[in-house]
């Protein structure tokens, strides 16, 4: 089954695309989009299709320095009414705890590509992004896009100048920072072990002065109306939540299955009557993401390996060879010597 987006990130690519030289309706016919997408929000599109349009306009002859500020140029664009039917909830949940919660719970509304998970430490609260795309590598405008899009959600709950702690990206910084300084902030960091936000913990739980709960009561029984097509497997699910922990250490069917709201036993025996394995579901997760890093030479295969849950770098090297048919270490040469990343 195909990933699916909203097309809202075309419509606003239709209004910032012809200050950095490129002409929106040529990028959309040459992806293979219909020219509704640029003013129609609400459509669901192959998420591989989006992607498309930004490696067409990265192609076309503008200017590289101004498309590798598109992701950014959205993301600073977005308001909360580009989150569709859900804004009117999201506007009037009493905390950003609760909006992020919303989010999650109707993400079959926004994007199969997507997911947010908070993680607590302490004094700090990391808003970490995830995306489970078709390809490796979503590619860094698609990701400033999708934490701008958070970033503006965040804002529009906390006030339109709140200032996180951090904003990290896992990819490397692009030749001019104006844009994303402007939009993101000065506390901004590439070539991070993840992408997010980092925030003060107490501002999840900040009283939202504009929320009313007999609005957000109406909002949700009206959502709640909505019929439910397309809405992603179990396993897609498990997909993105492994996308999200194993990086982190945390990619065992446990914790997986408690943020699934699942016991491992029934995760296993529901993933089982779908034809899943979950041991498969780890395998995939871990080709894609290990491509993704490999592709990115400052991140070094010892590094790799832990990051994908391997005991030691001998181990990754041999899972990658019955995989990929090279040890890792190739893969990466061969990659480098054909012009990849």
């Amino acid at each position: 089954m195909p990933i699916l987006v909203r097309s809202a990130s075309l419509t606003k690519f239709s209004e910032i695309a012809a200050h950095a030289g490129i002409d929106p309706v040529r990028a959309l016919r040459d992806a293979g989009l219909d020219l509704s997408c640029l003013t129609t929000p609400d459509l669901r599109i192959p998420e591989t299709s989006l992607a498309r349009v930004f490696e067409v306009s990265l192609a076309g002859g503008a200017g590289q320095a101004e498309c590798r500020t598109l992701g950014a140029r959205i993301g600073e664009a977005w308001r909360l009414s580009d989150f569709g039917s859900l804004s009117l909830l999201l506007q009037h949940q009493p905390t950003l705890r609760e909006a992020l919660a919303r989010i999650e719970l109707y993400r079959h509304l926004l994007s199969d590509s997507v997911s947010v998970q908070v993680e607590e430490i302490e004094d700090t609260a990391v808003l970490h992004v995830a995306l489970v795309t078709a390809r490796p590598d979503p590619g860094p405008e698609i990701v400033e896009l999708t934490v701008g899009a958070v970033l503006s959600l965040v804002r529009a709950m906390l006030g339109a100048q709140y200032a996180p702690r951090g904003v990290h990206f896992a990819h490397a910084a692009p030749e001019r920072l104006q844009v994303h300084r402007r939009f993101f902030g000065a506390r901004i960091e590439f070539d991070s072990e993840f992408d997010g936000i980092v925030m003060a913990r107490g501002d999840l739980d900040r009283a939202n002065p504009l929320a009313d709960s007999h609005l957000a009561r109406y909002a949700q029984e009206l959502i709640d109306l909505q019929p439910r097509y397309g809405e992603a497997s179990l396993a897609d699910n498990v997909r993105r939540a492994i996308h999200l922990l194993l990086p982190r250490g945390a990619g065992t069917i446990e914790p997986v299955s408690a943020r699934l709201g699942l016991t491992p036993r029934t995760l296993q025996r529901q993933l089982e009557q779908d034809g899943e394995k979950f041991s498969a579901l780890v395998n995939e997760v871990r080709g894609s993401l290990a491509v993704r890093y490999l592709a990115q030479p400052r991140h070094a295969v010892a590094d790799i390996s832990d990051r994908l849950g391997f005991s030691e770098p001998s181990a990754f090297s041999r899972w990658f060879s019955a995989e990929f048919g090279q040890p890792p270490s190739r893969w990466r040469a061969e990659q480098g010597a054909r012009g990849g990343h």
